[in-house]
Formats: C-alpha cells, sequence, structure tokens
C-alpha cells in the first residue's frame, strides 16, 4: 500500500490537531506522567523523548542561519494525553535558551505551546517567525503550503 502526499498531510495535520487538544487538557502542566530522558540526537536533527529505551517522541529540527528551525513534534498514540509534548518541547526550549539561539517556528504544536507559555516568546527570531509561530498574522491563514514555502525561504 502506497502513502500519498495528501494522506500524508492529513495524518499530519490529524496528529498536530491530537497534540494541540492535549495541551487543552493541561494548560498549566508541562511535565509528563513520565520520568522522560530528552535526548538531543544531532546526527538526525531532533530531539528523542525516552522511555527507558523506548523512543515516544521526537521533535525535529534544523540549524539554519543561527537559529534552530523547530519543524515537527510526534508522539505515540500509546503515550498521548500524558503531557509527553508539553514536557518534550519545555525541555528542548529550555535547552535552546542555555545556548542563546533563536528559534523559527514550522510545527503548530510548538507554536500552540509557544503561545500558552509566553515565558518562550522571546526566544521566536523576529526576521523569521516560521509559520507555526502565534500568533499568526490575520492575513496569513494557515497552512501546509505556505508552510513549506517559508521554510523553503529560510534554508535559501
Amino acid at each position: 500500500m502506497t502513502t500519498t502526499v495528501e494522506a500524508e498531510a492529513v495524518s499530519r495535520e490529524e496528529s498536530n490537531a491530537a497534540l494541540i487538544a492535549e495541551m487543552d487538557k493541561y494548560r498549566s502542566d508541562v511535565e509528563s506522567d513520565f520520568v522522560l530522558d530528552v535526548i538531543n540526537d544531532t546526527e538526525r536533527g531532533r530531539w528523542i523523548a525516552a522511555l527507558g529505551a523506548d523512543a515516544i517522541g521526537e521533535l525535529s529540527y534544523r540549524f539554519v542561519g543561527g537559529r534552530v528551525v523547530l519543524l515537527t513534534t510526534w508522539v505515540n498514540h500509546a503515550y498521548r494525553n500524558r503531557h509527553v509534548a508539553t514536557e518534550l518541547i519545555a525541555r528542548v526550549l529550555d535547552e535552546i535558551r542555555e545556548t542563546g539561539k533563536k528559534i523559527t517556528i514550522i510545527c503548530p504544536v510548538v507554536g500552540e505551546f509557544v503561545a500558552r507559555h509566553p515565558q518562550y516568546a522571546d526566544m521566536i527570531d523576529k526576521v523569521h517567525p516560521g509559520s507555526g509561530a502565534f500568533p499568526r498574522p490575520a492575513s496569513e491563514p494557515p497552512g501546509n503550503a505556505r508552510q513549506l514555502a517559508s521554510f523553503e525561504h529560510d534554508i535559501a
């Protein structure tokens, strides 16, 4: 069975919606129900949320122009609604803050997290905030094509 680009986009949107819904339930808490290790896999450009030897979530990134571009967040379905995404994002942002780098947000889950936790808003690069950054300008509707175009522009 082959997967089409459209089916992948729908799946990604559903996944993002589920992770954002998880944040709706736990607006102020960023710690998961687990003792997570958050590991920076620099070779593959991702931070991994690990429970023991199992990777249960990840946040992918790229370095572009001296800043960190946060691309996508994923959490294993079995561990959703347990604060995994929020803890992963918070710990990644704390680690990035220590380096003094700015962020560009492509991932709408990270954008929603930052919107709900304004203590991280100062980390967003003002020149290249990214298509997932909030608040989104009213003239710019969300959408995968716009996100891709923005990312391609950022890496050019």
